[in-house]
């Protein structure tokens, strides 16, 4: 069977990480919502996105084809359920389609055809920019189970302070000495190559994905997921780093997402909770306000390839879009379009030109090729985002 992933009514709730990528590529506890469906698939996946992501991330549609709602994260049963599927079949969580089946010679689907077959089990589901660090946990524990099931840890070396080692798993090439790791609460997964530096302290659920570094002397309170070769130092607690990103510096990141290619400038801090302890409200893309989330501790969201200078401070519930470059004394606005440049006293547009020029070093540090599909998706977002942007 053929699996395609697509985006959902939820992708537009989860801007601005969606600007730069499909839903399923979303990175939440360990794997992305991609990695997690391929492994319990046993197949490779492709995807329905938006046009201008399509180039990069292409669909491959077959005869016959099982389409999967990217929001909702995989279990067993659902797996099962899916893979049974039959022609005119469709499984429903209460009115939101998790998946059907199609056919290629279909030039029309028409859902309220099919025969619903209701799944009754909770889901993780991401349907919101919080629900990526505020499910985190869960998601770390469910990652933890499936990438170690019957597979044996590395050993830890001695010189490590070690409790609930039962729960730690340590990936080939992995190396940490002298640090505290305390996995009664949670999980705590080091991946391939990793390395956590000396005098470390991190309680899970926590993951440290390949080829990313915990700096020395960090503090780590889970859930946190720091992304492949990722860099994080100073004071983070229930946070998820994408991938290629730095925090290397003291500073306090909290309940915060932040994406690919971001850089955090030494003794950045966010604010998770107001001071009058109220409901946080986040800047809503489809709504072009502020709405609420249910949460009291919400920090920042930080969209791809936006960066921040030394001693910036964002406030409690801040988004920051995609190929920000933010700096200068006091607190900017609570949402910062992409492409801004400035902070706290104004903000001026960060051309094309003068982005690109950052993100072709940026990423050739880490060997990694500025494509023509990658450009021509960060130009789309350009234009698409300039409503936002005020001279």
């Amino acid at each position: 069977m053929n699996y395609i992933l697509f985006d959902g009514p939820s992708r537009n709730q989860l801007l601005p990480f969606t600007y730069t990528r499909p839903v399923a590529d979303i990175r939440v506890g360990i794997l992305t919502i991609r990695e997690k469906w391929e492994r319990f698939l046993q197949a490779t996946t492709t995807t329905v996105t938006e046009d201008y992501l399509a180039d990069k991330w292409p669909m491959v549609e077959l005869e016959e084809n099982v389409m999967i709602n990217a929001s909702f994260c995989p279990s067993e049963l659902l797996v099962s359920k899916i893979q049974d599927l039959k022609e005119n079949q469709a499984i429903f969580k209460a009115e939101e389609v998790i998946a059907f089946y199609t056919k290629e010679s279909q030039e029309e689907i028409d859902l309220s055809t099919y025969e619903a077959i209701e799944f009754e089990q909770d889901l993780l589901t991401i349907e919101h920019t919080w629900d990526i660090f505020a499910k985190n946990g869960e998601a770390i524990t469910h990652d933890f189970e499936l990438l170690t099931k019957e597979r044996t840890s590395q050993p830890i070396p001695k010189s490590n302070n070690i409790i609930a080692g039962e729960n730690i798993f340590l990936e080939a090439g992995a190396t940490l000495e002298f640090v505290t790791l305390n996995a009664s609460s949670g999980p705590i997964y080091i991946g391939a190559d990793a390395e956590i530096m000396e005098g470390s302290v991190i309680r899970g659920p926590f993951a440290l994905c390949e080829h990313a570094t915990v700096k020395l002397a960090s503090k780590i309170y889970g859930p946190t997921t720091v992304g492949p070769h990722s860099k994080v130092g100073g004071e983070v607690n229930n946070s998820v780093i994408f991938g290629y990103s730095n925090k290397g510096h003291d500073g306090f990141l909290g309940n915060s997402v932040i994406g690919e290619w971001c850089n955090l400038g030494a003794d950045t801090n966010n604010s998770n909770l107001k001071n009058n302890y109220a409901e946080v409200r986040l800047w809503d893309y489809e709504t072009e306000g502020f709405a609420k989330t249910g949460l009291q501790f919400c920090g920042l969201m930080m969209g791809d390839h936006s960066k921040c200078g030394i001693n910036t401070m964002f406030n409690t519930g801040t988004v920051v879009g995609v190929m920000a470059n933010i700096f200068g004394s006091g607190f900017p606005r609570n949402f910062v379009p992409s492409y801004s440049w400035g902070g706290s006293s104004g903000f001026t547009t960060y051309l094309t030109k003068k982005a690109f020029e950052v993100v072709e070093v940026v990423m050739s540090r880490r060997n990694m090729v500025f494509s023509a599909q990658d450009k021509a998706i960060l130009e789309f977002v350009f234009e698409a985002t300039k409503r936002y942007r005020r001279e």
